[in-house]
């Protein structure tokens, strides 16, 4: 089994679920977050 084999078998096992998990994640992260850090509801001034 070749390494871009196992590649595609992984991705295969995370189906949708996973998909949709990360997706989620990265717009929390790149696009909420800084909204609300701009709107001063998160203080990140330690």
């Amino acid at each position: 089994m070749s390494r871009k084999d196992k590649l595609v078998a992984w991705v295969k096992k995370l189906g949708w679920a996973g998909f949709f998990f990360f997706l989620i994640k990265g717009v929390s992260l790149y696009i909420v977050l800084p909204y609300l850090v701009a709107k001063g509801l998160i203080n990140c001034e330690g």
